[in-house]
């Protein structure tokens, strides 16, 4: 019984060589699945991101806004990174600007005198 082994030069120099086009093709998948993950959720978020900022910016006196705790309410007064809700008649709360999830339409809030 012979067992005959190949040398490990002879093995090498059958195993196909990988140039260029190799590299390519290893490479190729990495680059479509951060190509598909830039359109699915990167991309969206930082438009979801700009529209918010634009909102945010937006934000006048008499608007009618949806705090992301829930708490609806008036703008009464403005600051730099506050703001004041009435929220009830006579009642105020101070939020921060970024906490403004939502702006209402106009007539939306009644607040009874």
């Amino acid at each position: 019984m012979s067992i005959q082994l190949i040398s490990t030069a002879h093995a090498a120099a059958a195993a196909p060589q990988g140039g260029a086009e190799s590299t390519l093709l290893n490479v190729l998948p990495l680059v479509v699945m951060f190509v598909i993950l830039w359109l699915v959720m990167i991309r969206p978020q930082m438009k979801r991101q700009k529209e918010a900022r634009a909102m945010i910016a937006a934000l006048a006196k008499g608007d009618e806004v949806v705090t992301s705790g829930g708490l609806v309410g008036r703008v009464t007064r403005m600051g730099d990174n506050y703001l004041s809700l009435e929220v009830a008649s006579k009642v105020e709360v101070q939020v921060q600007r970024s906490a403004i999830s939502t702006v209402l339409p106009k007539g939306t809030l009644k607040f009874e005198s």
